[in-house]
C-alpha cells in the first residue's frame, strides 16, 4: 500500500515547532513587511544584481520517513549561489527599520534558511553548506547580511529533531481523517426534505464537485444553512475539500452555523471538528487589551506553553466554541485569541466572520499567505453584506490631521521622523489647496513615495521607544499607514482615488475599492469552491458582478416554503420619503399609519426607517396622538446602544403585555436584519421608503464608476444596496412555517417599475392602499385565520 503523504511547507515548520517566549506588540520586529509587494520587489531586485551564477526562487522539498507516513517539507528557496567553493543558500527579507537595529538574523527566518541547507546538502551531497541571510531596508534598499558555514552532519541531526517534533501533529492528522471520513460516509440529512431542500443540496455539492462558485436566492424557511453544511461536509468526506470555513457578517448566524454542526454530531453520529473563532477584543481576559507580557499574564511565555494546550484541546474536543476555548486558555495560561487561531489549524471546519479569509491586514496568514493554496470549502452566509464589507477591507486613507497629530507627538523626541512627517504634511497641503470639497486623483506615488520614507522611521522610533505614553497612537498611525502603502501597491482599475475635505474640516486621501471582485478572488482561488447564499440576493447579476470575476458562475433561486396565505404585503401610494416632500404633515401621516396599522391587532411590529432623523420626526408626531393611549407602547433603537441595550430592546417582544408594542428602529441597523422574532413575537412590519443611502461624495464617484464601465449607475450606487435594507427589513417578520404577517412598504415609489424588479418573488401578490383603507385591508387579512 501506499503511504500517505502529509505536506507542510518551511515557513511553517518553523515558525510552527520553534516559537518560543511571550506575545509582545511592543516589539516591531514582529510587524513583518516581507509579504509587502515592496517586500516580493525587492527580493528580484537582490536577485537580478547577484550575477550569473546566482539561481533565484529553487524549489526544494524532501520526504522524511515516519511512524506510517512521509512528512514532504517543500519550500522556495531565495537564492543559491557559490562562494569560495561553497554553496550558499540566500534567504531575503524586506523590513522597514533601519538595518543598523539588526544585530542578528531572526531566529525562525534562520531556520528557514537551515532547512532549505539541508535539503540541498542532502541532495546534492555537499560535507559543508553555506547560509546567508539578507536583510534589505525597503526605502533606503540598504542591505545587511550574515553568513555562517555548517556541517551537513549537524543540520542533518537539527532538522530530524525538526521533523521529530512535528510527527505526532501530522500523526494526529491522518488518524483523525480516517475516523472523520468514515463517520461522514454514514451521514444523512437530519430532517425531512422541505420543498425544494433537496434541490439545494444537489445544487451545493454538485457545485463543489466541479469547483465552481454559487449563488443562492434562498428566502427565510428554506433551511439554507444546513443546506449548505451537510453537503459540503459530504464533499469533505469523498476528499473534494479538506477543510470548510463557514463566514458571516454577524454573530448570530455564527451560532446558527455552529448549531447545524452540532445537530449532524447528535442525530447522525458525525465526526467532525470545529472551531467558532471570536474577536480579539470580546475574547481577551484582560481590561486594558495591551498584548504585552508585563501587564498581560497570558501574554508572557504564550509560545511556551501554546502548542500543549491546543494539542490537548484538539485531541479531546470535537466543538470548539468560545466557552471551551476560554476554560483552555486560562488553564495553560495563554492568550485565549491566539491559541484559537493555533486550533483552526488542525479542525475541520472554521466559522468566522469574512475578515479572517478576505481582509489583506487580518486574514489568517496559516491559510492564505501568498502562494498557499487548500482544498478549502467557503460558505458564504449573508453574502449580501459582503459587497460594503469589501470595499472596506480593500480601502485605505490617510488623514493630513493624524499626520500632525503624531508630528506634535515626537517632535521634541525624534528629529528625522518629524523630518519625514513634515515631508508628508506638505504634499497633503498642496491636495489640501486643489481641494475644494471632493477631487479624484489620478496618481499618489509621490505621497506613497513620502510614506514608504515615515514606515522606516516609524519602525526605528518604536523599536527605540518600547514605553512612553502616547506610543498607542503612534502605533495605531503606523498601521494605518501600513494598510495605506499595502493598499497602494494594489491599486488597479477597480479603484478610484480621491481627496476629500470633511464637513468637520478634516482632510483625507482615500484609495477606494469600487469593486472588490478582484481582491476576493485573490483569496477564493486559494480554495476549491464557495458558495453565496443569503435570503436577499437580488439582483443576481449585481452580486455576481462585485463579488465574482468570473462569467461562468451558477445562479439558482429556492422557492419559499411559506404558504402565500401566511403574509400581507400592502404598498402605501398616498406617501413619499424624497427630500422635497419631508415637512410636518407628512410625517404626521407616517404617524397615523403606524398608530392605526398597530391597533389593527394586539401584537409586536417593528417600524423601519431610513434615518434616525427620520425616524426622530416621525416620532415626534406619533407621540402626539398617541398621548395617553394604553393600547400601544414604544420603544426606539438609540443610536450607540450597546450590546445588553440590545438584548433588553430585543426581550421586550417576549413580554407577555395587553397592548400593541411598537419598536421604532432604521433599515440597515442592528435589528433590521440576524433577528429571530418567530410565532406571535413579529406579527407586522413597516418600512419607510426605498433605503436609498443618502447622496454624498462616495456614492457618486461609485455612480459616475459604474456609469464609465456602461452600467446603471444609479442602480449600483444606491437603488440596489438600498433595496437590499428594505427586503432584509422585511424578512424579521416571517421566520417559519406557521408564522403570519403583515408587511406595508410606505412610499410611492415602490410602484415603479425600477423598484419592483428588485421585488423577490414571493412579493408578487401586493396589494396597495391609502391611509383611508389600509386597516380595513389588514382586518381582512387577519379575519382569514
Amino acid at each position: 500500500m501506499e503511504q500517505q503523504t502529509i505536506r507542510i511547507s518551511v515557513r511553517n515548520l518553523v515558525e510552527f515547532i520553534l516559537r518560543e517566549g511571550d506575545i509582545d506588540n511592543r516589539t516591531t520586529g514582529s510587524m513583518d513587511l516581507d509579504s509587502m509587494q515592496q517586500g516580493s520587489r525587492i527580493h528580484r531586485k537582490i536577485q537580478k544584481r547577484m550575477g550569473s551564477e546566482y539561481r533565484a526562487e529553487v524549489m526544494l522539498k524532501i520526504q522524511s520517513q515516519c511512524d506510517g507516513f512521509l512528512l514532504q517539507v517543500e519550500g522556495r528557496a531565495d537564492g543559491i549561489f557559490p562562494k569560495e567553493e561553497i554553496i550558499y543558500i540566500d534567504e531575503i527579507k524586506g523590513v522597514a527599520r533601519d538595518i543598523a537595529y539588526i544585530e542578528q538574523p531572526v531566529s525562525v527566518h534562520l531556520a528557514q534558511a537551515k532547512c532549505y541547507a539541508y535539503i540541498y546538502a542532502l541532495q546534492n551531497n555537499h560535507e559543508h553548506i553555506g547560509v546567508q541571510m539578507t536583510y534589505c531596508n525597503l526605502e533606503t534598499e540598504e542591505i545587511k547580511r550574515f553568513q555562517e558555514e555548517y556541517r551537513f552532519e549537524e543540520l542533518e541531526l537539527w532538522f530530524d529533531n525538526l521533523v521529530k517534533g512535528y510527527e505526532k501533529w501530522a500523526k494526529f492528522q491522518i488518524e483523525w481523517r480516517k475516523v472523520r471520513n468514515q463517520s461522514i460516509r454514514n451521514t444523512e440529512f437530519p430532517f425531512n426534505y422541505r420543498n425544494g431542500q433537496r434541490e439545494l443540496v444537489s445544487s451545493v455539492y454538485r457545485t463543489i464537485l466541479r469547483k465552481k462558485k454559487l449563488f443562492i436566492q434562498a428566502p427565510t424557511g428554506v433551511g439554507k444553512t444546513m443546506a449548505t453544511v451537510f453537503p459540503a461536509v459530504r464533499a469533505v468526506g469523498e476528499e473534494l475539500g479538506e477543510k470548510i470555513f463557514y463566514m458571516t457578517a454577524k454573530t448570530i448566524t455564527r451560532t446558527v452555523a455552529e448549531q447545524a454542526f452540532h445537530i449532524l454530531r447528535m442525530q447522525q453520529k458525525l465526526q467532525y471538528k470545529s472551531i467558532t473563532l471570536t474577536a480579539k477584543e470580546k475574547i481577551c481576559f484582560c481590561e486594558e487589551k495591551e498584548c504585552n507580557p508585563d501587564i498581560c499574564p497570558y501574554a508572557k511565555g504564550h509560545f511556551d506553553r501554546v502548542n500543549d494546550a491546543v494539542f490537548e484541546l484538539i485531541t479531546n474536543e470535537d466543538e470548539i466554541t468560545r466557552a471551551v476555548l476560554e476554560k483552555q486558555a486560562r488553564k495553560y495560561k495563554v492568550c485565549p485569541f491566539e491559541m484559537a487561531l493555533d486550533v483552526s489549524v488542525w479542525v475541520d471546519a472554521v466559522i468566522c466572520d469574512y475578515n479572517y479569509v478576505f481582509d489583506p491586514t487580518a486574514h489568517l496568514k496559516r491559510f492564505f499567505s501568498e502562494g498557499n493554496k487548500g482544498e478549502y470549502l467557503f460558505l458564504i452566509d449573508e453574502a449580501h453584506n459582503l459587497v460594503e464589507r469589501g470595499r472596506e477591507m480593500y480601502s485605505a486613507q490617510i488623514y493630513k490631521e493624524d499626520v500632525l497629530s503624531v508630528k506634535r507627538v515626537v517632535k521634541t523626541m525624534d528629529s528625522k521622523l518629524t523630518k519625514r512627517l513634515d515631508e508628508c504634511n506638505k504634499q497633503l497641503l498642496e491636495l489640501k489647496r486643489e481641494c475644494e470639497n471632493c477631487q479624484v486623483l489620478e496618481s499618489v506615488s509621490h505621497l506613497a513615495l513620502k510614506f514608504l520614507n515615515v514606515l522606516g522611521e516609524l519602525e526605528r522610533f518604536l523599536e527605540e521607544n518600547r514605553e512612553f505614553s502616547h506610543r498607542d497612537e503612534i502605533l495605531d498611525f503606523y498601521f494605518q499607514v501600513r494598510s495605506f502603502l499595502n493598499i497602494y501597491d494594489i491599486l488597479d482599475d477597480n479603484y478610484v482615488i480621491y481627496s476629500e475635505l470633511e464637513q468637520d474640516g478634516r482632510f483625507k486621501v482615500k484609495l477606494f475599492c469600487v469593486n472588490p471582485s478582484t481582491n476576493l478572488q485573490k483569496f477564493l482561488s486559494q480554495g476549491n469552491s464557495t458558495i453565496f447564499f443569503s435570503a436577499t440576493l437580488l439582483p443576481i447579476h449585481y452580486y455576481k458582478e462585485l463579488l465574482s470575476v468570473e462569467k461562468e458562475d451558477y445562479a439558482i433561486y429556492a422557492e419559499s416554503t411559506f404558504p402565500k396565505e401566511n403574509s400581507c404585503l400592502l404598498i402605501g401610494t398616498d406617501v413619499s420619503t424624497k427630500y422635497t416632500r419631508r415637512e410636518q404633515k407628512m410625517y404626521m401621516r407616517f404617524a397615523e399609519y403606524i398608530k392605526g396599522f398597530a391597533l389593527t391587532r394586539q401584537g409586536n411590529y417593528m417600524i423601519f426607517f431610513p434615518s434616525y432623523r427620520f425616524l426622530e420626526d416621525v416620532y415626534e408626531c406619533f407621540e402626539m396622538i398617541t398621548e395617553g393611549d394604553a393600547r400601544i407602547e414604544s420603544i426606539i433603537q438609540g443610536r450607540y446602544m450597546n450590546e445588553e441595550a440590545r438584548e433588553i430592546f430585543l426581550e421586550s417582544f417576549e413580554e407577555e403585555r395587553d397592548c400593541s408594542l411598537i419598536g421604532f428602529c432604521v433599515m440597515g441597523g442592528i435589528f433590521s436584519e440576524g433577528i429571530d422574532l418567530t410565532d406571535d413575537r413579529l406579527i407586522g412590519a413597516v418600512i419607510i421608503g426605498t433605503g436609498l443611502p443618502q447622496v454624498c461624495n462616495e456614492r457618486e464617484i461609485l455612480k459616475e464608476w459604474f456609469e464609465n464601465k456602461m452600467m446603471s449607475g444609479f442602480d449600483f450606487a444606491y437603488l440596489y444596496p438600498g433595496m437590499n435594507k428594505v427586503l432584509q427589513s422585511a424578512g424579521r417578520v416571517i421566520r417559519t412555517e406557521t408564522d403570519r404577517g403583515v408587511i406595508l412598504l410606505l412610499d410611492e415609489r415602490f410602484l415603479s417599475r425600477r423598484y419592483q424588479e428588485t421585488f423577490p418573488r414571493e412579493w408578487s401578490e401586493y396589494q396597495l392602499c391609502r391611509l383611508e383603507n389600509m386597516e380595513s385591508k389588514v382586518n381582512e387579512f387577519w379575519r382569514k385565520e
